[in-house]
């Protein structure tokens, strides 16, 4: 296994270098593949999976522990291991493709487990993204950079879509190895798809670069200024900050002149935060000076300048760029949208004090808004919409996406590399750039302070450049005109929401499966006779009492938690007002722990079956055995925590060190004894009580009304369209008023708002009428234990209409009471 995963990754660091690299693309993956498919049961596919994003992270971005190291001045041996410490979070990708692709073979095939392994790679990418930033939004497909070829797909399926289709590809090839002892035929068809992607890929890369418009367009020319001045902290340490600010200017105001005097460009483009100060907002009188002398600078050249600088405002500082024309001083702020976590921007909730004493090289920008379109306006009264983006802002799709649906004609990208020169990470950071041009089709204009700056045409390849580490004057002269309108501008970056509904869907479909088997009639052995009460194999979750003690503290925590979002409700306040409030507190004391409570038992999940005289619990090729000889006793346990359950005594006097959760422990029971053939205790006279509760909760059928997807999803649904829709005709005059107004996006987030919030309700409800029903049973069982099993099927039904009526009931209380 070590072996097939030191091999994937080496593949995978060739692959992001660039170059020829690209073609590994394809391949590199395969090996991991073959050790993941090797694997015991799902902890070994979890284990196998977390060591791939060490290895990934060391062989991909080992470089990045220098840049650590250098920036938090510590050894860079702790800056490597932090990053490696912090890999199965930082690639989540590897543990979504494991469990995804083990779910889905095991209930719906090979096929169908390739695709879902790789949706839940990319939605896990877009995920993790989301979440911490785009700094962590660089994947494989933007491997296929070099090839101009077969990049040029990235205007239909956005680089997730290439990373999805090389991820089919190297599972394709690693099926058509898996059948090689099968011979040549049976390796044909998967070996065939996989040798596919590429020529796809290829085929449509060459329609596409055909039919892009060549030749029309208005010239623009635009000179960018590479002063390879880098580390101003060290020099401002050596030289002074005044001293360190009149070299940069000095450096910029020659290399401009050069750029308008002899290249005759309409415009002149500075690296990000070049002037490190708030332009226009002087700290100081020598501040306002530099100020005024760049506005008299550029007014001299009678060209624009665009460069990096700080604004600010009543809620901090920003990382911005200024837009200066000349005769008219500021024309406007472009603030980042996307700041590197820690380094450049601390969340509030993290941010405080504390955090600034252990880590004192924190930043405190803010970050801006989004996507903003400036006008150039250039020599001749011409006027070109660009679309400025700085540093990180270029790894995020949806932010050259809302510029170019902005009416964006090019890209000027600003940013400064030089905290890791001579790594690889330079040039990743130029192919993820590239790829915004090809996406959205707009020429791009980048500019470094040490490399590389380069042009970038609508095709992603690069006109004119600079090598790193030297001062350079890059002059571009590209056509710029309206862009095609791409299928990714279109409909945005689709392919992580395709791929998250896919999952969805994949969930939906094997919830419904297990539903229906619990809905269709039992067997006639497992119901006709009394001796034979358990219908084998049987699903159980074989726990060491670690994992039980975990997942038993990890449910509690999420019941405690309802209880206290209950409380919080009925005790009014802001938080019953706030949805915001409700969802982060709902994930946080609810859904996560209950999700981590069920990935414990999942974990050690098991088929259970009476074989020889054994009971045999088998998962995958891992298998169990109890002689049944040793058993004398099957006591359910005493509290049903994290589920029903039973622990086998032994003859020896001991107990197994294992325990069963079980839906019903008596028929396990039941169905020992019955295939022992001898009396087998299976309760002790103080846990009767146990006993008859578990049998009464499992004798009672499950109503398909009370189906999670069902309660949870579609009964929510329907309760927040009308009221949705009556928020609508209040607030906006009409049911689609947000939509006609602000866009499909801002209307499908509040209606998402809404749906949280009613599905957060009916869950409350749902918990509420859960407790008075077990209440209810566990009475039934003490005071009326011959009609317990009736009582209980009254109390599941009387909670249901509580639920499907009652709330209704009380929606249209509150919309017609008054």
């Amino acid at each position: 296994m070590l072996a097939g995963i030191a091999a994937s990754a080496l593949l995978a660091g060739l692959q992001s270098r660039g170059g020829a690299g690209w073609l590994l693309g394809f391949v590199f993956l395969v090996p991991w593949l073959i050790a993941l498919d090797a694997s015991r049961g799902l902890a070994g596919a979890l284990a196998a999976a977390c060591a791939m994003a060490i290895a990934f992270t060391a062989a991909v971005y080992g470089w990045f522990g220098g840049t650590i190291a250098n920036y938090t001045q510590s050894s860079e041996t702790a800056g490597l291991a932090l990053l490696l410490l912090a890999a199965p979070l930082l690639q989540p990708q590897f543990l979504a493709f494991a469990l995804a692709n083990r779910a889905a073979a095991r209930r719906h095939g090979t096929a169908t487990a390739a695709f879902a392994g790789a949706a839940a790679w990319v939605a896990a990418e877009w995920l993790a993204a989301r979440t911490f930033g785009p700094a962590l939004g660089y994947t494989v497909g933007y491997g296929l950079y070099p090839s101009r070829l077969l990049s040029q797909a990235a205007d239909l399926v956005g680089v997730s879509g290439l990373t999805c289709l090389l991820l089919l590809a190297n599972q394709s090839l690693a099926a058509g190895l898996k059948r090689r002892r099968a011979g040549p035929r049976a390796m044909a068809a998967p070996l065939a798809l996989a040798a596919l992607t590429p020529l796809l890929l290829a085929a449509y890369g060459a329609v596409a670069l055909s039919s892009l418009p060549k030749g029309k367009g208005v010239p623009l020319r635009l000179g960018m200024v590479q002063s390879n001045i880098i580390d101003y902290e060290k020099q401002r340490q050596e030289k002074g900050s005044h001293a360190v600010v009149r070299e940069v200017l000095d450096t910029h105001f020659a290399m401009t002149r050069d750029a308008v005097s002899r290249q005759q460009v309409d415009a002149v483009l500075w690296s990000e935060t070049v002037f490190p100060t708030t332009f226009g907002h002087p700290r100081s009188e020598a501040g306002a000076e530099f100020d005024r002398e760049i506005l008299r600078f550029v007014d001299a050249t009678g060209v624009p300048v665009i460069f990096g600088t700080y604004d600010v405002d009543d809620s901090g500082e920003y990382n911005a760029a200024a837009f200066l024309e000349p005769g008219k001083g500021v024309a406007g702020y472009y603030r980042k949208a996307n700041l590197f976590p820690l380094t450049e921007h601390v969340p509030g909730w993290l941010d405080g004090p504390a955090l600034r004493r252990w880590l004192p090289w924190t930043g405190a920008w803010q970050p801006g808004d989004g996507a903003r379109v400036f006008p150039l306006r250039v020599a001749g009264g011409r006027e070109l919409p660009v679309l400025p983006m700085i540093c990180l802002d270029d790894l995020d799709a949806g932010l050259a996406i809302d510029g170019a649906r902005l009416g964006a004609e090019a890209i000027l990208s600003m940013s400064n590399d030089s905290w890791f020169t001579g790594t690889p990470g330079m040039q990743m950071h130029l192919a993820a750039a590239a790829f915004r041009s090809i996406e959205t089709r707009l020429p791009q204009f980048r500019v470094t302070p040490n490399g590389r700056s380069v042009v970038i045409d609508a095709t992603g390849a690069e006109l004119a450049g600079a090598p790193p580490g030297e001062r350079a004057l890059v002059v571009g002269n590209v056509r710029v005109t309206t862009p095609p309108r791409t299928l990714v501008v279109s409909l945005g970056n689709w392919v992580p929401a395709a791929a998250a509904a896919f999952l969805l869907m994949l969930a939906a479909l094997g919830a419904w499966r297990i539903a229906y088997a619990r809905l269709a009639p039992r067997p006639a052995d497992a119901t006709d006779n009394a001796d034979i009460a358990m219908a084998f194999p049987a699903r159980v979750a074989v726990l060491p009492p670690a994992a039980r003690v975990l997942a038993g503290l990890l449910r509690a925590f999420a019941r405690a938690g309802l209880l206290w979002m209950g409380v919080s409700f009925l005790a009014g306040g802001s938080f019953q007002e706030n949805t915001l409030s409700q969802i982060r507190a709902f994930t946080g004391l609810f859904l996560i722990p209950e999700l981590a409570a069920w990935c414990v038992l999942h974990a050690f999940g098991a088929l259970a079956s009476i074989e020889g005289g054994r009971l045999v619990l088998a998962r995958g090729t891992q298998r169990m055995e109890v002689p049944l000889r040793d058993v004398v006793a099957v006591k359910p346990w005493r509290l049903p925590v994290p589920a029903s359950g039973a622990t086998l005594h032994l003859s020896s006097g001991r107990r197994w060190p294992y325990g069963l959760a079980v839906d019903d422990p008596a028929a396990l029971a039941r169905a020992v004894t019955s295939a022992r053939g001898l009396p087998v205790e299976t309760s002790a006279p103080n846990e009767a009580a146990n006993a008859a509760y578990a049998a009464v909760r499992t004798a009672v059928r499950p109503i398909l009304l009370g189906h999670p997807v069902l309660k949870f999803i579609v009964f929510p649904t329907l309760l927040a369209i009308p009221a949705f829709r009556l928020h609508q005709h209040i607030a906006y005059g009409s049911g689609i008023g947000e939509y006609t107004l602000f866009g499909l996006k801002a209307y499908l987030v509040a209606f998402s708002l809404w749906w949280a919030a009613w599905a957060i309700g009916v869950a409350l409800s749902a918990a509420a009428v859960r407790t008075a029903i077990e209440a209810g049973t566990l009475l039934a069982v003490a005071l009326r234990p011959a009609r317990a099993a009736a009582i209980r099927c009254w109390l599941e039904h009387a909670g249901l209409g509580t639920l499907y009526i009652g709330l209704p009931a009380w929606l249209l209380l509150r919309i017609f009471g008054d």
